[in-house]
């Protein structure tokens, strides 16, 4: 496994996330993805039996795993773990649009492009690494979205991750997803 400078990850806070879609939005201006298609959703959960009934919210895109199957399943080497920020990148030049990596991913957080590749999440590698924050991040009227560096101990997700209890889906899969859901 390649060791990176930076690990980076996503906490979204489902109690403060009200479901507003301001950052499917903002994602998709930011990364001209084609009408009908997304890179970031809303989910939303309800818990319970009327009428303690108990509603969780979140806005969800790739996991951004650290044992991403979409990369050990791409033929040509397009799905990669980036270098520096451990993200998850697809390098549209080399994909073949053959979605062996749509079906291994157990997030369903890809879809083709029109142009033929596949396209997802990129954490706006773009931004990160220029020092901003995620689009999806910036736009969020509660602050429920939180991204940064779970190798420095002294990031706000680390700090969140530390003080409030925390899920993360399809954990059996053993793809070590870097998306957290806080509860």
């Amino acid at each position: 496994m390649t060791r990176t400078a930076h690990k980076y990850g996503m906490v979204v806070d489902t109690i403060a996330c009200v479901g507003c879609s301001a950052c499917t939005l903002a994602c998709r201006s930011e990364n001209e993805v084609p009408e009908g298609l997304s890179r970031r959703w809303v989910n939303q959960e309800t818990r319970g039996s009327f009428p303690d009934l108990k509603m969780k919210i979140w806005s969800e895109s790739c996991q951004h795993c650290e044992n991403a199957p979409c990369v050990k399943n791409c033929p040509t080497g397009a799905s990669f773990i980036d270098d520096f920020t451990g993200t998850v990148q697809v390098e549209r030049d080399l994909c073949t649009g053959c979605k062996a990596c749509m079906a291994s991913c157990p997030y369903d957080a890809r879809y083709i492009h029109p142009t033929g590749y596949v396209d997802k999440c990129t954490l706006c590698h773009h931004r990160i690494t220029g020092g901003l924050e995620t689009a999806c991040e910036t736009v969020c009227p509660t602050s429920a979205i939180v991204v940064g560096d779970l190798n420095d101990p002294g990031s706000e997700i680390s700090q969140l991750l530390r003080k409030r209890k925390f899920e993360q889906r399809r954990t059996a899969a053993g793809t070590r997803p870097k998306f957290f859901l806080l509860v």
